[in-house]
């Protein structure tokens, strides 16, 4: 196996397959990176076993191919050192007993390998079912979603973003128990068959960075316990979480009682002089009281070590019954850093029912929820 290869191009493929390699792999082969070259491409192969990155560079000016073949090298010391050559192209041979030298202007490296035989097989994944998406709008969808997904391996399923793909819409919805973000965005051209798949929540942190900035298009495989999507040259594979997701579209109020719009920036900013002196607390809660007789919002905070904080927030709107209601602030700044307006609306029912936060804009389909605390 002989090949050379323009190193940023070979380097900005690395880096996407190097997403899915752990340092902390159960098989010790999947620790490494798997190239495998024909006449007509290269291909990378990076695994974890939840996430597998497939990457083809086709043969061009930019690579050519001496000799076919496969080999598996230790990933992270092999992007190590791609990082560090000297030059614009490198030159890559496999030697006998898997090992491979690696030459770039002056420098030359001699690295041992692995059989990329023993290199376990990635899942077939039927298509008839696939369907495809604005890269633009699933990670928009995932990024309002993601941040709540559970971290407790009790109740495994919530460690994903449940997504319901139908013909017209994407609803994602995702909690951890304490709070809850359900985002629904129309689409054109969804699957003709509704499909609901449980994403685990770091794939989809790896696959939102793979899709950047620009607006690629997707394509969506669901398969039994395995989802693929394709974005270019690139195969993201992950597994599916099992078991059925709940029905959280009970968990959120139909109704309130108590309704206030507050400017988002001024919102945070307000939660984070807060947050300092709860950080130091044992008890991370600040307590909002709103008086709809005196028309003002108090927002509290205090610890036991360190001190107190009290500030008045400007509001655009109150209405309703006056209410004081206790949470973890670090919940609702998170809400704020998800929202994708400049207003919000938080809505109250009761001190100890949980309470939304919505865009100040109706044709928006944004719903957070959080769980308030009981402080006495």
């Amino acid at each position: 196996m002989q090949f050379t290869i323009n190193r940023n191009l070979f380097l900005d493929n690395l880096n996407n397959v190097m997403r899915a390699i752990s340092s902390r792999a159960t098989i010790p082969i999947l620790s490494g990176i798997k190239l495998d070259l024909s006449e007509q491409e290269l291909v990378l192969t990076g695994s974890d076993t939840d996430i597998s990155i497939e990457i083809k560079i086709p043969v061009n000016d930019d690579l050519t191919v001496e000799s076919t073949g496969s080999i598996v090298l230790p990933a992270r010391f092999f992007s190590e050192i791609i990082k560090k050559l000297p030059g614009k192209d490198f030159s890559f041979e496999v030697k006998e007993s898997f090992q491979t030298k690696i030459t770039s202007e002056n420098t030359e490296f001699m690295i041992n390998g692995l059989d990329a035989n023993n290199y376990p097989r990635l899942p077939e994944i039927p298509t008839d079912a696939a369907f495809e998406l604005s890269g633009k709008t699933f990670r928009e969808v995932i990024n309002e979603t993601v941040f709540a997904v559970a971290n407790q391996e009790s109740r495994p399923t919530l460690n994903g973003v449940n997504f319901s793909f139908s013909s017209n819409a994407i609803k994602a919805v995702a909690t951890d128990s304490h709070r809850l973000s359900q985002r629904t965005i129309s689409v054109e051209n969804g699957p003709e068959v509704k499909s609901n798949l449980v994403i685990p929540g770091n794939s989809l942190v790896e696959f939102s960075r793979i899709i950047g900035e620009k607006d690629p298009e997707i394509t969506v495989n669901p398969g039994d316990n395995q989802v693929l999507f394709n974005i270019g040259n690139i195969a993201f594979y992950s597994r599916l979480l099992e078991g059925s997701y709940p029905d959280t579209d009970r968990l959120i109020p139909t109704s309130s009682t108590t309704q206030v719009e507050f400017d988002l920036s001024t919102l945070s900013r307000s939660l984070d002089r807060a947050s300092l002196l709860t950080h130091e607390s044992r008890n991370n809660v600040v307590k909002m009281n709103l008086d709809t007789d005196k028309q003002s919002v108090i927002l509290r905070g205090q610890s036991a070590e360190i001190g107190n904080v009290e500030e008045e927030i400007p509001f655009k709107s109150l209405t309703g019954d006056s209410l004081e209601i206790a949470f973890n602030p670090d919940y609702l700044r998170d809400a704020l850093r998800a929202s994708i307006t400049d207003s919000i609306v938080m809505k109250f029912t009761q001190p100890l029912r949980p309470f939304t936060v919505t865009p100040a804009k109706e044709d928006v389909d944004f719903t957070q929820l959080i769980t308030p605390v009981r402080t006495f």
